[in-house]
């Protein structure tokens, strides 16, 4: 491992780390009203559900594809979150960005590199292409910091009419 790609892989997962880290803080003090509330516009999620979307997204994204680790998704499973529990989704994040932290840590310029064309049941919506172990941990950063701005909207709104 190049000390350059070291630090490249060491940043990813700080930055997920970080941002799983404020999905949690988010979550902390909700009440399950509060986590499961959701916003009447016909297509809104619950901060439950965001929650619980972000971490499966980024399992199979970063330590999926960037990492190469086997992992399993039931996408729509992940927006129904039913009896979703503050405090063991909190645990849940906590879990994943040490997982994060430990494996991605790890790669280096040859892993980052590595192209795959993921399969359908993992890959979420959109058109399926080639990618490498670098860009999937891109798109976990990416991915994650859009929902986490949506969590803390929808939070506000579930502290506000729940």
């Amino acid at each position: 491992m190049t000390p350059a790609m070291s630090a490249e892989a060491t940043a990813y997962a700080r930055e997920l780390s970080w941002v799983l880290g404020q999905i949690g803080a988010a979550l902390k003090d909700l009440t399950p009203a509060q986590l499961h509330w959701r916003p009447d516009t016909g297509t809104a999620n619950s901060a439950a559900a965001i929650a619980t979307h972000v971490a499966a997204a980024t399992r199979v994204y970063a330590l999926g594809f960037g990492c190469g680790r086997p992992v399993m998704r039931d996408r729509a499973g992940e927006f129904a979150a039913p009896g979703a529990d503050a405090d063991a989704l909190i645990a849940g994040l906590e879990t994943l960005a040490a997982e994060l932290v430990g494996e991605v840590g790890r790669l280096d310029a040859a892993d980052l590199d590595r192209r795959l064309t993921p399969p359908r049941e993992l890959w979420g919506t959109g058109e399926i292409h080639e990618i490498s172990a670098r860009d999937a941990l891109v798109e976990s950063i990416r991915h994650a910091g859009l929902h986490l701005g949506e969590l803390r909207l929808t939070r506000d709104l579930a502290l506000r009419y729940a």
